[in-house]
């Protein structure tokens, strides 16, 4: 007889298939083994997860996401205490729980802050738009000090009330270059951080610990908020102190990054060691020496240390050129080049590339590379280009095989190219505009 488990019939021992005596021994499994024994098989249930999901996570990410994400989640913290402190502030200076203040005029006053913020928007979308992906470490620092600036702008509206909306504009201009730059270079790291091609998933999982740091931040900052209400200096004193940590949190979270993707800096730092010693920097190696704050506020502390990628213009237009100057530079150069699509041109110490029309992108990275090698030898005018030449027939691939080797990006140069040209190569040694 075949038992249906939708029947509510029950079996006898008697029309059992199997001797009641077996079943007799079927006691409960905690009588047999003890609550010990299901106890210790839980933990280890419970290590083997832990172990294999540690595994994924280093398996399908970079070394430097976890410490990424922890100075990222601390400065989250930060901003959300400190947007409490100055949410209170700018509403009392809209006048928030006074008699006398109208709901149109705060209405209007909170439009116009939101409109100057989408303007300011689009402007630095358009004048830095195409610099954010080579240069994401310093734009996420950059956006983060500017967010910190909008706030300070909403926490001092209300000590000047007849300048309250050109402040609380400014703030708003200073805040939209924040989400314009931190959205942008959250998503050149999130590429950096997917091993697996999974940009996806890491998205969704740094959008998961950006909502649990916003909550814990709110709750925070609400506590705050209540205990510094009343006392002026009490509120001052919290919100820079958390200012200065946020910033430190900040510089932290891009030097934990090691960034394996060629942008102007990282290929000027490769090449000089590489031309020293013949060998090539890690990713964690670059990260140490490159720059992560604006190079106008660092320049002075290195003025011995001048980054080759500062001599070097890329896509420059042939229109820059007079003609005294096209004769003298580029049909002169041009027959070293007949080959490449690209030239190369050098003027007062300045080299300039100009990238032709039909130029991929690893012919733009090998114009860049071969640039940064005149610049260093930028002295030797008579035989620049022809040492220049000769480096890149026996180094050049020597040199792109070595960054393979440790992880290095070589499909493309993180750099914006402007301006393309189109020339012929004829026999007679002359490139046509």
């Amino acid at each position: 007889m075949v038992h249906h488990p939708q029947s509510s019939q029950k079996l006898s021992p008697s029309r059992l298939p199997l001797p009641l005596s077996l079943f007799k021994d079927l006691v409960p499994a905690s009588h047999m083994f003890g609550d010990d024994y299901f106890r210790h098989l839980s933990l280890r249930q419970i290590s083997v997860f832990n172990s294999e999901l540690c595994k994924s996570l280093l398996y399908h990410v970079t070394a430097d996401y976890v410490p990424f994400q922890i100075w990222d989640s601390l400065q989250g913290l930060s901003t959300y205490i400190r947007t409490m402190l100055s949410t209170q502030a700018l509403l009392s200076a809209i006048g928030v729980g006074e008699k006398s203040a109208t709901v149109l005029g705060a209405t209007f006053q909170w439009f116009l802050r939101d409109l100057t913020g989408m303007l300011g928007g689009i402007l630095f979308t358009f004048y830095q738009g195409s610099n954010l992906d080579s240069n994401a470490k310093m734009w996420r620092l950059v956006a983060d000090f500017m967010n910190d600036l909008g706030m300070l702008m909403d926490l001092i509206s209300p000590l000047f009330p007849s300048a309250f909306v050109f402040i609380v504009c400014l703030g708003s201009i200073s805040r939209s270059f924040t989400g314009v730059a931190s959205g942008a270079t959250r998503a050149a790291l999130t590429q950096h951080f997917a091993l697996q091609d999974n940009a996806a998933d890491i998205s969704a999982k740094e959008g998961s610990q950006e909502t649990v740091a916003t909550m814990i931040g709110m709750a925070l900052g609400m506590l705050v908020a209540r205990i510094t209400i009343g006392h002026p200096l009490v509120i001052w004193l919290s919100f820079l102190s958390l200012t200065l940590f946020h910033v430190y949190a900040n510089y932290q979270a891009v030097r934990c990054l090691a960034l394996t993707s060629l942008n102007p800096e990282r290929s000027s730092i490769l090449l000089q060691h590489f031309m020293k010693t013949g060998q090539v920097l890690s990713p964690e190696q670059v990260s140490s020496k490159e720059h992560v704050l604006p190079i106008q506020l660092t320049s002075w502390s290195s003025k011995n240390s001048i980054s080759l990628d500062t001599k070097v213009r890329l896509g420059m237009r042939i229109s820059s050129f007079d003609n005294m100057e096209i004769q003298e530079h580029l049909l002169s150069a041009a027959s070293y080049y007949a080959k490449a699509k690209y030239l190369l041109v050098e003027r007062k110490g300045i080299i300039k590339v100009i990238v032709h029309k039909d130029s991929n992108a690893a012919d733009i990275l090998k114009s860049f590379i071969h640039a940064l090698f005149l610049a260093n030898n930028v002295n030797k005018r008579k035989s620049l280009h022809s040492e220049g030449q000769m480096w890149m027939d026996n180094q050049y691939e020597v040199f792109i095989q070595k960054l393979k080797s440790l992880g290095w990006k070589t499909e493309r140069l993180l750099s914006p190219i402007i301006w393309r040209a189109n020339w012929i190569y004829e026999p007679l040694e002359e490139k046509v505009d």
